[in-house]
């Protein structure tokens, strides 16, 4: 019968296009494994508890499907499989934990250096506006708008720098506790995921921009936060580990960070007024 007595897969009936009529969809859920390949690892979370599941849902021929039931916490596994991606976005905008296990475990997403590469491209634009809104220049020069385009670029590599150093200050925390936190080798490569894909607040800062007004400096601030927020969510679902810890964890990547600024301004690196409305204000 397979794993979890009636509940377990079909042969043959595990690569199911969607959940019972009128449902929802599964599109990017991961294809539910064949009963020797669920056997052989548990590659799912239950969304409620975080213990490991098979399989998050049964096909039952004819497109009928029902959604496996958690052992641990007698709930379904993934009930998000059967929400519209508009609902899920909603509770990932909310930080619930429920929302980021479906699409941390449950989900295959390969979408995170894209990802990275457009938040960074924000940062750096944000930056960049905020250096030439400091230094007007009308002259039509040649030379200057070559000299603007390379400020561009400039911002790009250090809101690239500024990211690494927040990412290893994480990272470092972790691997130094790691002894006395995690219960299993807690899986880094996941966990850079997770913080890529939890910067996507980093998006409104170009809607912020444009739309331009006396509450612009408030709103990079509130996007600050929020980025923040979503980073420690992503840490605290992929290890599992406390609150404090995660806080802790994110706190050393500001700290890191903050220090990698310092070292810039230090080298006399133009900046930008960002380095003061954008990350020093914030705390």
């Amino acid at each position: 019968m397979g794993t979890g007595g009636r509940y377990g897969l079909r042969p043959g009936k595990g690569n199911a296009e969607g959940v019972v009529a009128g449902k929802g969809n599964t599109d990017g859920v991961a294809a539910t494994p064949t009963p020797t390949a669920a056997s052989a690892s548990c590659q799912y979370r239950c969304i409620e508890c975080n213990q490991e599941a098979k399989e998050l849902y049964r096909d039952y021929n004819h497109g009928v499907l029902k959604i496996t039931i958690c052992k641990s916490c007698q709930k379904p596994v993934d009930k998000y499989i059967e929400y519209d991606p508009v609902i899920i976005l909603i509770n990932a905008i909310l930080c619930k934990a429920q929302a980021y296990r479906h699409i941390l475990f449950n989900t295959k997403i390969n979408m995170h250096g894209k990802l990275c590469i457009f938040c960074l491209l924000c940062e750096a634009y944000l930056r960049w506006w905020q250096l030439q809104d400091s230094n007007q220049n009308t002259d039509p020069d040649d030379f200057i708008r070559y000299a603007k385009e390379w400020d561009f670029y400039r911002m790009f590599a250090i809101a690239s720098l500024e990211q690494a150093a927040f990412f290893t200050g994480i990272f470092t925390f972790l691997w130094v506790e790691r002894p006395t936190t995690a219960k299993k080798k807690p899986d880094f490569i996941l966990l850079l995921k997770a913080l890529l894909l939890s910067s996507y607040g980093k998006l409104l800062l170009i809607p912020a921009v444009i739309w331009e007004h006396d509450y612009t400096s408030l709103c990079l601030r509130l996007i600050k936060v929020f980025v923040l927020t979503s980073n420690f969510q992503a840490i605290r679902v992929t290890l599992n580990i406390s609150r404090k810890l995660s806080f802790l964890a994110i706190f050393s990547g500001l700290l890191v960070e903050s220090t990698t600024v310092y070292f810039f301004q230090r080298m006399e690196w133009d900046m930008g007024s960002d380095c003061t409305i954008y990350k020093s204000q914030d705390f």
